[in-house]
């Protein structure tokens, strides 16, 4: 009897997420779906299967909705706030289907039920699961599938492309920054910025590794050591100019200066809202967009 076949990662993951879809009801109609997004990585993905939401919520930034997706919500009827969602404003709506975060909308879940269809996602920044459940709850499984399909080929060529540019330093560690008015978070293999890193193949260090949650908080200049990596991904509020100051600070500061990617030139600078506040599949791109440019200089 031949051996069952050994499936790649990537396909073991999107086989998993298919079956566990096939349980996931849809809603059958003629007509398009009324669809109101409740978290950010939710908008992103409806755009990105190409269904424009009837109601969206206030972006964390650049208000009130991000750049790089205001041409496709323009004029979208906005519900308030991620954290609090006006409930009048969605029945107002009519939704036929409300995608939603356990997280932040596990209270009102039962109102919401009332108004339409929910599909609750645990986590976020889970942007490949929570466009797979929105693809079949959209009755559009085969274009999540090949969105799916094309990132895991993007990821595979622009890790050759690092692979080429650093050869035998590869897998660089990294650390991803941001630098905000009065300390500096940095993000962990568990954020949506650190599964993207991950899933390229750049490696963490023991301390990023051995936190728990999805960032640390550094506080003091004094902490800068538990950072320090062959690579730092860096960014902060283009809005605020106390953040800004502090950066200026800080790369002048001689424990910066000394960490392994300051003195290597590898420090690359990155968008905030891709890196840390989109939270879906077009967001993600923008991170390996970012990445291909800075690593062809």
């Amino acid at each position: 009897m031949m051996p069952d076949p050994v499936l790649h990662p990537c396909r073991r993951t999107l086989l998993r997420l298919s079956l566990g879809l096939l349980a996931l009801p849809q809603i059958a109609r003629a007509e398009p779906l009324r669809l109101v997004t409740l978290f950010q990585g939710a908008t992103d993905s409806a755009v990105a299967l190409g269904v424009t939401p009837c109601g969206i919520v206030d972006s964390w930034s650049e208000k009130p909705m991000y750049r790089y997706l205001r041409a496709a919500v323009q004029g979208v009827p906005h519900v308030g706030l991620e954290t609090q969602p006006s409930l009048e404003d969605i029945a107002l709506l009519r939704p036929d289907l409300i995608v939603a975060s356990r997280f932040r909308h596990q209270r009102i879940a039962p109102l919401l039920e009332q108004m339409g269809k929910v599909v609750m996602l645990d986590e976020v920044f889970e942007f490949k699961r929570t466009l797979a459940l929105m693809g079949a709850a959209l009755g559009r499984q085969p274009q999540a599938m090949e969105l799916l399909a094309q990132w895991r080929q993007r990821l595979e060529q622009l890790r050759a492309q690092l692979q080429a540019r650093f050869a035998g330093r590869w897998p660089l560690t990294v650390a991803v920054l941001d630098i905000r008015e009065d300390h500096i978070r940095s993000y962990l293999p568990a954020s949506f910025a650190g599964s993207v890193l991950s899933e390229l193949g750049f490696a963490w260090t023991p301390a990023a590794r051995e936190a728990r949650g999805v960032s640390l908080k550094l506080t003091s200049k004094e902490s800068l050591p538990v950072v320090n990596a062959d690579l730092f991904f860096v960014f902060q509020r283009t809005d605020s100019p106390a953040a800004q100051r502090h950066y200026q600070n800080l790369v002048r500061h001689p424990l910066w200066q000394q960490l392994q990617a300051p003195r290597d030139g590898l420090v690359w600078r990155v968008d905030s809202v891709a890196w840390s506040l989109s939270g879906g599949i077009l967001g993600a791109n923008l991170m390996l967009d970012e990445i291909a440019r800075a690593a062809a200089t």
